[in-house]
């Protein structure tokens, strides 16, 4: 005949499986507890964030389209340190000034361009001044020595409000759908909690018939 295999032997190998099912389990509460929390907090302020910075992109969009006035040669007059220039070799010229006459890094307001406060800085980590358009957003261009460079960088930002209001408006959609799906994701089941539970039963009985061959045995 074959051999019993002893109670305790049994005991430690369905203790080996039960655990393994535990840890499991384990870890799909604590995903849904981060689910939770993402459908609670996380992803609908990140909602709100996205759909205010879309609000103040259309609202730079429409105040940049009112205040862009370009004389006949095509360029808008630009304001730096009360002093209106006319011209794209003055107005470069007098940021590169501007530039040079900090001394300190911490942003101050040196005019305005198109309808934009213009504020100016030094990063100290990247060692580069920043030149930071102000309205309803904040839009930063990283200035250089070339003096049409500099008014080109600033156009190029302003003129790309539009795509980066789209690549805004496609996180927003990608953020809601990831709303939906952690909504459903956080209603399923533990897949295994049958066979957990069947498994913790039977664990149970294999304790109890270990304690009836300690008894014995003793």
């Amino acid at each position: 005949c074959v051999p019993a295999i002893p109670t305790s032997r049994k005991r430690w190998t369905w203790t080996l499986m039960w655990g393994r099912l535990k840890l499991l389990k384990a870890n799909h509460l604590s995903q849904k507890y981060n689910l939770e929390d993402l459908i609670l907090k996380g992803l609908p302020q990140k909602i709100a964030g996205l759909e205010q910075r879309i609000t103040g992109y259309k609202k730079d969009m429409e105040h940049l389209a009112e205040e862009t006035k370009p004389n006949p040669d095509g360029f808008s007059p630009m304001v730096v340190h009360e002093a209106e220039y006319r011209r794209e070799k003055a107005a470069g010229t007098a940021i590169l000034e501007a530039c040079k006459a900090m001394t300190s890094p911490e942003a101050i307001v040196i005019g305005a361009y198109r309808g934009f406060t213009m504020e100016l800085s030094f990063d100290t980590f990247r060692r580069e001044y920043q030149l930071t358009l102000c309205h309803g957003l904040h839009h930063t261009v990283t200035l250089g020595t070339d003096i049409y460079g500099n008014l080109q960088r600033i156009d190029n930002a302003l003129e790309g409000l539009e795509s980066r209001l789209k690549a805004v408006e496609q996180t927003l959609d990608d953020t809601k759908a990831q709303l939906d799906t952690a909504k459903l994701e956080v209603q399923k089941p533990f897949a295994q909690e049958e066979e957990l539970a069947a498994k913790s039963a039977r664990l149970e009985e294999l304790n109890a018939l270990l304690k009836i061959d300690q008894r014995d045995n003793e």
